[in-house]
C-alpha cells in the first residue's frame, strides 16, 4: 500500500472503494480523491458494493450509512466477517444514530456530509497510516535486540513486532483503529488515558474530535480482548489492567 505524498503524487495509487448512491456526491467524491492520485471504484448500492469489496482489492472502503438494497451498517458488517481493511462512514449531519451503529458494526471511523475535501483526504491519510502502523524505535531500546519480547497482560498476549495479538491462546483480528488503541494501552499499562490524549495518539485528531469514538471502540476490543481487561475511570478515562 502506497498513501500519496503531498500534492497528489504517488508511488503506486490507492485503492479507495466508494458507496455512494447519491450519483452527484459519488462523482465529485471520486474526482475530488482522484485528483489526490487515488484510485476509486465505485457504487451506487450497498449489494453492487459488496461484489466490488468481494472482487478486487481495496486499501480503504468508504460507505454512505443510507444505502439501497443493503445498507452501510449492514454492508459494514458482512465486510468485517472476512476484512480488517479501514473503512470510512460518512453519515448525514447531525445524525447521531448513524455514527455510532457505524462505528459498532466495525467503521474506523466517519465524517459528516457535506465533508471538505481537504478533511476528507486527511481522514483517509490518518486510516491508512493506521492500518500500515508499526511501533516507531525510540532512544532506550537503542541497544536492545531487534525483537522485543511480547508484551504479556493475564491472558492477553500482544506481540509489538509482528503486530498479532493472542486472547486466552487464540489469536484475535484486530480493526487498524483496535490495534493502534490497544497498542497505546500498552504501551501505559495501568496509567489512565483521559479520551482527548487517545484521539490525539490513535486517531491524530485534535482537540474537537467525538469521544464517541474512542467509547465505541474500546467497546469493540473488551468484546475481542475480555471485558475485565480495559477498565474504566469515570470522569478521566480507561486503563488497561496490568
Amino acid at each position: 500500500m502506497s498513501v500519496p505524498v503531498a500534492g497528489g503524487n504517488a508511488l503506486a495509487p490507492v485503492a479507495i472503494l466508494l458507496i455512494e448512491d447519491d450519483e452527484v456526491i459519488r462523482r465529485s467524491v471520486t474526482m475530488a480523491l482522484e485528483r489526490y492520485g487515488y484510485r476509486v471504484t465505485s457504487a451506487g448500492d450497498g449489494l453492487t458494493g459488496l461484489e466490488l469489496f468481494r472482487e478486487g482489492r481495496h486499501d480503504l472502503l468508504l460507505l454512505d450509512v443510507m444505502l439501497p438494497g443493503l445498507d452501510g451498517i449492514g454492508l459494514c458488517r458482512r465486510v468485517r466477517e472476512t476484512s480488517m481493511d479501514p473503512i470510512l462512514m460518512m453519515s448525514a449531519r447531525g445524525d447521531a444514530l448513524d455514527v455510532v451503529s457505524g462505528l459498532e458494526a466495525g467503521a474506523d471511523d466517519y465524517v459528516v456530509k457535506p465533508v471538505d475535501t481537504a478533511v476528507l483526504v486527511a481522514r483517509i491519510r490518518s486510516l491508512l497510516r493506521r492500518a500500515t502502523f508499526s511501533p516507531a524505535a525510540r532512544p532506550e531500546d537503542a541497544d536492545r535486540p531487534a525483537k522485543r519480547a511480547p508484551l504479556v497482560f493475564g491472558d492477553l498476549t500482544i506481540d509489538t513486532a509482528g503486530l498479532e495479538v493472542f486472547h486466552a491462546g487464540e489469536p484475535v483480528a484486530l480493526a487498524p483503529s483496535e490495534l493502534r488503541l490497544l497498542l497505546e494501552f500498552a504501551a501505559n499499562p495501568g496509567v489512565v488515558l483521559d479520551r482527548q490524549m487517545l484521539l490525539r495518539n490513535v486517531w491524530e485528531y485534535g482537540w474537537h474530535g467525538d469521544s464517541r469514538v474512542v467509547d465505541l471502540c474500546v467497546q469493540r476490543l473488551r468484546r475481542k480482548i475480555g471485558a475485565e481487561r480495559i477498565q474504566t475511570v469515570r470522569g478521566f478515562g480507561y486503563k488497561l489492567r496490568r
